[in-house]
């Protein structure tokens, strides 16, 4: 028997290298103009990352313990190897490379989940050309992606994760000889998306119940058939499921043997709860699924379109499209698009994660990047909202062959209408994230400026004792080395409540003994000690809405700053 030949691509070669061309040089072209324009460190979560990254290597107690609890670790890791280099690590851009990598992936995989998966059930066919270029263009010419992607949050690396995971369930739902190989290929990209994000946990679990739902329906179609037919499918299962839950649980894991609490993530002094509390942050979706669900989809809606109603035409037309692709099969294995809607809403409701729109009540912002986890829906489903429309339209009677290519034609279109009307309005007024990121990094930009230029004037060799918290972007601005300053990951956290040998607790027990210079912000527990040991202060820093910030002199023979020629204006 002659073995069988692969069954044809459904795209070629040629569209595939000239889409990852097109990607490359929007992101490229898109990081160098917000470089230029210093907008790749506005989110302080940025900063961090970049930080978290840097300090693995550079800290007085190095090692894979620094990548803390709270953020999952795999996008530090992917800083890590660009965040060597000082010039990359102080300007923001080896924080970026893993982002724009994200991006470039998940374009390719928009078009490759729209011209594999949008088929019937049962049927050879794909989407057409026309299809995926639409959705290609919808995702990657959107404002909020691309200047996500330019910095070093893990939004665009986790859609792109996430884009790959339903590629290939889509591939392993389709059936054929490949299917458990591709059921493998979808949990190995589960592992990554929930190492990058928490979300990716609950995209597991949803993903764990539909291949074991797909998986017993072919098993029970396949009762007559031999024994070994059926046996590599139970196999691939039992191997997707033990990928879907391993890193869940070596993050609960690793939760447990250092913090002596498997949910130190969620619920320890760093967590989102805990902030939450301290900082009294109100949520306009407590406890209420239902805003909690309206909030995000509005969010959805301004990273799409600034209008309101044209936001509204947006989320409408994607509701659209996923009805007919339930309702004929096809794309119907895309619908797990949709997975960041509940997720989203229960953390909003129960998980104190707010989402502040400028639109809606506080009228600020906050977390509107959230809605970006909607893109990949809306770039895959709207094109099938409009495809259904028009196609509705043009039954009249014309020739087949006419038919689909007018079809074809009108709906590139009126996706390319759609898509200046909405991005166009968009760029008039900077994207939403960009403002957001702007907006909340004002104050605390500018008391990094001020630190940072009270900090050049410090000896070079002298030991700083800072609450690292949110303004090691001062540090970062100064290229001071994080080896050199005390910190709150300088200690063994398993030795809580306190650790009697560790740097961290032993300077702030002491920290005339242990530091050179001590910078603290006003109720952080530096500026605790710093005050409870009376040490002399020589700077004091007032910022419009930050804390006060205190430089204090810590070893009595540091010396302190030149008055007089290294002194900032």
């Amino acid at each position: 028997m002659k073995p069988q030949a692969p069954p044809p691509k459904a795209y070629s070669d040629v569209e595939i290298v000239r889409l990852v061309w097109l990607a490359i040089f929007i992101s490229v072209f898109s990081f160098l103009f917000y470089n230029r324009n210093n907008d790749v460190l506005l989110y302080g979560d940025a900063v961090a990352h970049i930080n978290i990254a840097r300090r693995v290597f550079d800290s007085m107690t190095p090692g894979l313990l620094q990548v803390g609890t709270v953020w999952l670790p795999l996008p530090h890791l992917l800083i890590l190897p660009f965040v060597v280099s000082k010039q990359m690590w102080q300007s923001g851009s080896g924080g970026s490379i893993p982002s724009m990598a994200g991006y470039v992936l998940g374009v390719l995989g928009i078009f490759r989940l729209v011209r594999s998966a949008l088929r019937r059930n049962g049927e050879e066919g794909s989407g057409t050309p026309a299809e995926a270029w639409a959705a290609v263009i919808l995702y990657c010419a959107n404002p909020n992606l691309i200047y996500m992607q330019a910095t070093a949050m893990s939004e665009s690396l986790y859609l792109a994760l996430f884009i790959w995971v339903v590629v290939y369930f889509s591939d392993f739902a389709s059936g054929g000889m490949q299917s458990s190989r591709s059921l493998t290929k979808c949990g190995v990209c589960l592992v990554a998306a929930s190492f990058t994000r928490y979300d990716g946990w609950f995209l597991a679990t949803s993903m764990i119940v539909g291949a074991a739902v797909i998986s017993i329906s072919a098993f029970k179609r396949n009762n007559d058939a031999p024994k070994l037919a059926v046996t590599p499918s139970r196999l691939a299962l039992v191997k997707f499921i033990l990928l879907a839950t391993i890193a869940p649980a070596v993050w609960l894991a690793y939760n447990a043997a250092v913090y002596r609490n498997p949910l130190e993530f969620a619920n320890g002094p760093y967590s989102a709860k805990a902030i939450a509390q301290k900082t009294a942050t109100i949520n306009p979706a407590n406890r209420n699924l239902k805003a909690a669900e309206s909030y995000f989809l509005k969010a959805a809606e301004l990273n799409v379109s600034e209008g309101t109603w044209l936001g509204r035409f947006w989320l409408a037309l994607a509701v659209l499209g996923s009805v007919a692709a339930a309702f004929t099969g096809r794309g119907r294995t895309a619908l797990w698009l949709w997975v960041p809607l509940p997720f989203y809403a229960l953390s909003l409701a129960y998980g104190s994660i707010p989402i502040f729109l400028p639109t809606w009540w506080p009228f600020s912002y906050y977390n509107v990047r959230y809605g970006l986890q909607l893109l990949p829906a809306f770039a895959v489903f709207v094109p099938l909202g409009i495809s259904f429309i028009v196609q509705a339209a043009t039954q009249i009677g014309q020739p087949k062959p006419v038919l689909s290519r007018r079809r074809s034609l009108a709906v590139f279109v009126s996706i390319i209408a759609l898509a200046s009307a909405s991005y166009a309005g968009i760029w008039r007024v900077d994207p939403i994230c960009l403002r957001e990121a702007t907006i909340n990094s004002r104050g605390r930009l500018a008391l990094d400026r001020q630190v940072a230029n009270w900090l050049k004037s410090l000896p070079a060799d002298s030991t700083l004792l800072m609450y690292l918290g949110e303004h090691v972007g001062a540090l970062e601005q100064v290229g001071i080395p994080l080896r050199r300053v005390i910190n709150e990951g300088n200690h063994r956290v398993w030795k809580r409540p306190a650790d009697p040998q560790g740097l961290w607790e032993g300077a702030l027990a002491d920290p005339a003994q242990y530091a050179d210079f001590v910078i603290g912000f006003e109720g952080d527990p530096v500026w605790k000690t710093a005050t409870d040991h009376h040490l002399p202060e020589f700077v004091e820093i007032h910022t419009t809405g930050q804390p006060r910030a205190g430089l204090f002199r810590g070893r009595t023979q540091a010396p302190g700053p030149n008055p007089r020629g290294n002194q900032p204006r």
